[in-house]
């Protein structure tokens, strides 16, 4: 489980087939355990010094952005929530429920409005002052229209993160909350859907 607060940045190696190779500054990493790159969890399967290993899965490449990255990429990364620990984001599951496309970036104030194309089947899950995640990043729903919703990025999200780098056309991983998904299904069950 994970919160969508980004601890840090790190950047990709080696990309070789389905394994990647990320330096970063994440102390403590040991093989097994579980960490969330650019929203995705993922299983470190070699941590050495400053970098560590993953191997992506087929559903990881199909269903994510991962797939497509290149040595020098840089990623947003976290560990999972230790249980008692401080919780600031949302529930994030690592769980990518589909690519979502940057349609529209405006400065404001030294903030940022992106407005993101999230596709048709997960748009019920947006809400106005609702929470997703864009490559792991836990942010609040500012406006939605009919194809599209908005996100605002203060300071020090686009400095933290890498979300100040993209532009329009680019794509991020896309998680809706879970939560919403959970009463769906437990609602659905009830009136007979």
């Amino acid at each position: 489980m994970f919160t969508g607060i980004v601890e840090s940045i790190g950047k990709v190696m080696r990309v070789s087939g389905p394994r990647l190779e990320i330096a970063c500054d994440l102390d403590g990493l040991e093989a097994g355990d579980s960490i969330c790159v650019n929203g995705v969890c993922l299983t470190v399967a070699v941590a050495k010094g400053s970098t560590f290993e993953a191997d992506l899965s087929e559903e990881t490449i199909k269903r994510s952005t991962l797939g497509s990255l290149e040595s020098s990429s840089r990623v947003n990364l976290e560990r999972p929530i230790a249980a008692g620990g401080r919780f600031g984001g949302h529930f994030l599951q690592g769980h990518v429920d589909a690519i979502a496309t940057v349609r529209q970036v405006e400065p404001k104030d030294g903030s940022v409005e992106m407005w993101i194309e999230a596709p048709p089947e997960l748009r019920r899950y947006v809400v106005e002052k609702g929470s997703v995640a864009l490559d792991g990043i836990s942010l609040t729903v500012t406006s939605i229209d009919e194809d599209r919703f908005g996100v605002s990025l203060v300071p020090h999200t686009l400095s933290a993160t890498t979300i100040g780098e993209k532009r329009i056309g680019d794509t991020m991983n896309f998680e809706v909350d879970m939560i919403a998904k959970y009463i769906e299904r437990l609602l659905g069950e009830r009136i007979g859907r």
